[in-house]
């Protein structure tokens, strides 16, 4: 015998699947309009970081902020192929992807080296001050070593007179403190920050000094340091490293950090560790 369901019946059933179909779609749409709402917050708070290399720092500031970022001025550097008062590097580097308010540190360019360095030597901290920010220098880091002679002198500095091809209007000085006689080859430790590793090693190869060792911030690797192995032999015109180059190491990175740092006492022949990022 077969049974016979009443047609009522029928209808309430369908009715019922048709609330519950209903009720889900409603719940899928709803859990569709968060992910999207959600996917929108997050994203909505962030940003391509532009191009600012040579514009001005003016042009730079107003298209860093119509973004929500923040500019900040690092270092400035001489440059012969940038004019003077436009942007020379920048961190991070256009394109990426960074949330707003985040920094965005610039070099500013100087132009082309058009003030020689001053002969500070013999003189006292104050007039040597005077003079370097008469000539639009900067004073750098200040330090002091036992010297024979007069004390309260400046008995070295970096870089030296009358130097040329320097890359920074920087001027760190060495004054001479009573106590004792210390070593002729004492100096100031010059700064390495900003500069890229060929850079780096030339301006500490010309001071006497050696890269022993360069970290690289953009390598998953396990070891503190990497050391340094040749690739090729040094040229007229490359400066020679004392220990070779890695070739992990990338050699278009800029120094952060450096030990010793920037105006502590060294002597010729010192070792220089550098930390390097993109």
């Amino acid at each position: 015998m077969k049974l016979r369901i009443p047609r009522k019946v029928t209808r309430s059933i369908n009715r019922f699947f048709n609330i519950v179909l209903g009720a889900l779609a409603m719940l899928t749409v709803a859990l569709v309009s968060a992910f999207i709402t959600m996917r929108l917050a997050i994203h909505g708070h962030e940003v391509k970081v532009p191009d600012l290399t040579r514009l001005t720092l003016s042009e730079a500031s107003k298209q860093t902020s119509s973004l929500g970022l923040v500019l900040s001025l690092e270092n400035r550097f001489y440059s012969p192929n940038t004019p003077p008062g436009r942007v020379l590097a920048q961190s991070p580097a256009p394109g990426l992807t960074v949330r707003r308010e985040w920094p965005v540190r610039v070099t500013e360019s100087l132009g082309a080296q058009q003030v020689a360095i001053p002969d500070l030597l013999g003189q006292t901290e104050r007039t040597a001050t005077i003079n370097i920010r008469r000539l639009g220098l900067e004073l750098g880091a200040v330090s002091h070593i036992a010297a024979p002679g007069e004390p309260g002198v400046i008995i070295a500095q970096t870089p030296t007179p009358n130097a040329v091809g320097v890359d920074r209007p920087r001027v760190s000085l060495l004054l001479s403190d009573p106590e004792s006689t210390s070593s002729a080859e004492a100096f100031v430790m010059p700064s390495l920050a900003g500069l890229t590793l060929t850079a780096a090693a030339a301006r500490a190869t010309s001071a006497g000094l050696h890269i022993a060792s360069a970290e690289d911030l953009n390598l998953n690797s396990t070891s503190d340091s990497a050391p340094l192995t040749s690739q090729s032999p040094p040229s007229a015109t490359t400066p020679s490293f004392t220990e070779p180059i890695a070739h992990t190491v990338s050699s278009i990175g800029t120094v952060i950090a450096q030990s010793p740092p920037a105006g502590h006492r060294v002597v010729k022949g010192d070792p220089v560790h550098i930390t390097l990022t993109d």
